[in-house]
């Protein structure tokens, strides 16, 4: 991407599009566009053409989605699907038609089959049942997936997809009611220790894995894919490590300094029971992860904590 570009990065106050601006911010590029929601209705199809007419941009980042955590997602399975088909169908389109020189599609590690083969590599993708909680939400991030390849394939475009793993950090989603596991953790653990309360209860057993990618170190992978790789391929993008929501609990219990007992509602659903991406593709291409997640974590407290002053 050259320097001076236009850059429009659908979703740019969001987790992921907020620090896709920081970091292109950094690296020196200047002509970024985003608009909020209030701004621009992505889910509209006129509207998003209108925009893309006027604007006329160079180069596109789809970190817009409706996104939530297992229980958001198992209550609202329809607005998951539609709303992530809309804005997709609507961005994808609109970009063709006005032809940008290059999209990268944010999608999710949700798309692979709940008991896939760990670690999961991308040749893995529709090899099996997906996870029924997020189902609906992972049928959206594999259609846009589905959609750059085959526009690439019919028209010659060039849109790629990055697959992330779970991401935190600055600009995160902290409402218990639709949040992910780190964000809801981290104000559990912060409302009992402001409350005094003697425990915390969380979801499931505790056992299940899983992995974190500083959402930091997301956009430096994004924006690398995008000025390295040209293809028809997508990426995984994580650590290659991992860790129980058990030992997650407990660090954050820690790096909060909460004092009281953790308990663990078993009879809640744990979700898939490991999911730690293969992310040696993308290290060949030359990147590798930044953040230690301890770091990180402390990170997204302090964001945290200034998001509620």
């Amino acid at each position: 991407m050259e320097k001076g570009a236009k850059i429009y990065v659908a979703g740019h106050k969001g987790l992921v599009g907020s620090a896709l601006v920081r970091n292109l911010k950094s690296k020196g590029y200047t002509n970024i566009i985003g608009k909020t929601h209030k701004e621009l209705d992505l889910t509209n199809q006129e509207a998003v053409e209108k925009f893309f007419r006027e604007e006329k941009p160079d180069y596109v980042f789809l970190a817009a989605a409706k996104v939530g955590g297992i229980g958001a997602n198992s209550t609202y399975p329809a607005d998951f699907i539609m709303e992530n088909l809309l804005i997709q169908c609507n961005v994808i389109r609109s970009a063709f038609e006005n032809e940008v020189e290059k999209l990268l599609f944010l999608g999710s590690s949700c798309i692979y089959p709940k008991m896939c083969p760990q670690p999961i590599r991308e040749e893995y993708l529709l090899s099996g049942y997906l996870e029924q909680t997020n189902e609906a939400y992972a049928i959206a991030k594999i259609s846009g997936l589905k959609m750059c390849q085959f526009y690439n394939q019919q028209y010659g475009t060039n849109y790629i997809s990055a697959m992330p793993t779970n991401l935190y950090g600055p600009n995160d989603n902290y409402d218990l009611n639709n949040s992910h596991v780190m964000p809801a953790l981290i104000r559990k653990m912060y409302e009992a220790k402001m409350f005094s309360k003697s425990y915390v209860e969380i979801w499931g057993t505790g056992k299940v894995l899983r992995e974190f990618l500083h959402v930091d170190d997301m956009a430096d992978a994004c924006i690398f894919i995008m000025n390295n790789y040209n293809g028809n391929e997508f990426f995984n993008v994580g650590t290659g490590r991992e860790i129980s929501i058990m030992d997650l609990a407990y660090l954050i219990k820690n790096i909060v300094g909460y004092e009281g007992d953790i308990k663990f509602d078993s009879s809640k659903p744990d979700g898939t029971p490991r999911k730690l991406l293969d992310v040696s593709k993308l290290e060949e291409l030359g990147w590798k992860y930044n953040i230690e997640l301890e770091q990180g974590i402390k990170n997204a407290y302090e964001s945290f904590l200034e998001s509620i002053r």
